[in-house]
């Protein structure tokens, strides 16, 4: 009896602490996610308020939250919309993959953390935050922008991408071998495959079954389906969070919608949960030894995150100001990190603290990085455009004249679109 109310004490102040973090979040304009880390790590082992009772129950419902992270993700997205973006994008994928896994595994490399560390930590620089982005885009009244959809596309190849990354990277932590790491990856490429076949052939079927007048019937039917596939997936050391990611899309239309509004209440209570947890796990006192290689990491990887934005805005056929504007916006980093690190703390537990230092700075920077990357872009220019007229040039070194008007105009748009 003692227990279990000291576990309801615990987890009710713990929910009422979130709660208050996420709206003065909501006012300041930032995002919950360093709040709620920064709460784990006040409740955490060597916090100033650890928790006994509850955790058990918090490391549970932190599972529950990475499922219906990734389930509302595939929600989000169609089969057909993914195989779209797959052919138009893939060149931007491979240039963000190239660009911002590569410092991830290189530092883990240098810090001396081993190969499987560096895949995790390349997996950690890599991904970008799809929830931190589409609240920045919201708020900057954005969502119309013609470089909207690149930036979308982006995120569309990335959060693919984890469908072959995750069960790659749990094969690694879990210590198999070539032959049966080789095994999960191909059942897990398979998987995929046959999920984006059927969902593209019958998707009216599958969302048929599922669907349901009954909001409480259609809740259940999801939830439970979710869980029941991220266990097996689990199980084939494929990985939970891909079998929810692929129920998600395997649902399309009205249902998909339902599910999607039924399930975004929980998965925001989860998902704080989750955070939560994550900072549980990490100890105060092992950030500082890492803050300098995670400031390092940030300002790395904010340049070649804002050198993606840059390239794939441009094969789009956007303006300079767009260009900026995407490279920005795609900066932020937060859910995914975390919940790569989180697999990989029991190999290489200093990642923990790292991801959690990078994490924070760039969930702080990438909102700022959203809304100031095109003006500063744009007062730079305008300071060399000057210093470059002020020295005589000869007739071969001047400006054609058609290339004037073609910048005016882009910088104009861009300075009305912001």
């Amino acid at each position: 009896m003692h227990d279990t109310t000291a576990l309801l004490i615990e987890l009710g102040s713990v929910i009422l602490v979130l709660g208050i973090l996420g709206r003065l979040a909501g006012r300041v304009g930032f995002s919950a996610i360093p709040l709620y880390l920064l709460a784990g790590l006040a409740f955490g082992h060597g916090g100033l308020l650890p928790l006994n009772a509850s955790e058990e129950f918090i490391a549970t419902g932190a599972e529950i939250g990475v499922i219906l992270l990734l389930l509302l993700l595939g929600l989000e997205y169609s089969a057909s919309e993914l195989v779209s973006n797959l052919k138009t994008q893939y060149p931007s994928g491979i240039v963000d993959f190239v660009l911002n896994a590569v410092p991830g595994a290189l530092a883990a490399l240098i810090l001396g953390w081993g190969p499987v560390a560096a895949v995790a930590l390349a997996g950690v620089t890599w991904i970008s935050s799809s929830g931190v982005i589409a609240k920045v885009l919201g708020d900057l009244g954005r969502l119309g922008n013609r470089e909207t959809p690149v930036i979308l596309g982006v995120l569309v190849i990335e959060d693919l991408a984890m469908a072959v990354y995750l069960p790659l990277l749990t094969a690694l932590l879990a210590g198999l071998s070539l032959a049966s790491g080789s095994l999960t990856l191909a059942i897990s490429l398979g998987t995929v495959g046959a999920v984006l076949y059927l969902a593209l052939r019958h998707g009216r079927l599958i969302s048929r079954a599922v669907s349901s007048d009954n909001p409480e019937m259609l809740l259940l039917v999801v939830l439970g389906l979710t869980v029941l596939v991220a266990g097996v997936a689990q199980e084939l050391q494929v990985s939970a969070a891909v079998g929810a990611f692929l129920v998600g899309i395997a649902l399309s239309g009205e249902v998909a919608e339902g599910a999607h509004n039924l399930l975004a209440p929980l998965r925001d209570l989860f998902a704080a949960v989750f955070f939560v947890f994550f900072g549980l796990n990490t100890d105060p006192a092992a950030i500082p030894p890492v803050l300098v290689p995670a400031l390092i990491l940030a300002t790395v990887t904010t340049v070649t995150k804002i050198g993606t934005g840059w390239y794939a805005a441009k094969r789009a056929g956007v303006r300079t100001a767009g260009r900026w504007r995407t490279g920005g916006t795609l900066v932020a980093r937060g859910e995914f990190s975390i919940v790569i690190a989180g697999l990989a703390v029991g190999v290489e537990p200093r990642i923990g603290p790292l991801a959690t230092a990078y994490v924070l700075i760039l969930v702080i920077l990438g909102p700022l990085a959203a809304r100031w990357t095109e003006p500063l872009a744009r007062r730079i220019t305008r300071k060399v455009k000057p210093a470059a007229s002020a020295v005589p040039a000869g007739p071969a070194a001047e400006t054609p004249a058609s290339e004037a008007p073609a910048s005016a105009p882009g910088a104009t748009a861009g300075a009305a679109e912001a």
